[in-house]
């Protein structure tokens, strides 16, 4: 499970390993990087996780941790639905999401201005 809240410079994935006839939590993962951009495409984001922090990311990414920190905490949002989580499924009747027509993927992931 990804979520990725609309202006979070972070995202949370759950990720969960057989149980019988189930799945159970593993564990949580938090990448941090630019909030989630919607385009033509799809979605575009930055990941900041390096060893060293952008000078200017830095004031986001420390309001992002103290956000997250938080989140533990209290366990809202994904952390409180993640029993809910290890039951869902890709439905096999879904259609797989592609680029629209003429679009490149080369265009749709750089960085913006860049």
């Amino acid at each position: 499970m990804l979520w990725m809240p609309p202006t979070a410079w972070f995202s949370v994935n759950a990720f969960f390993v057989p149980d019988g006839d189930g799945r159970r939590l593993r564990n949580w993962y938090i990448n941090f990087e630019h909030p989630t951009r919607r385009t033509e495409a799809g979605f575009d984001t930055l990941d900041l996780t390096r060893w060293e922090w952008k000078v200017e990311d830095e004031y986001a990414v420390e309001a992002a941790r103290g956000e997250v920190l938080a989140m533990l905490a209290e366990l809202p949002g994904a952390f409180a639905q993640a029993q809910r989580w290890s039951s869902w499924r890709w439905e096999p009747a879904w259609p797989t999401p592609c680029l629209p027509q003429g679009a490149t993927a080369a265009e749709k992931v750089a960085p913006e201005g860049g």
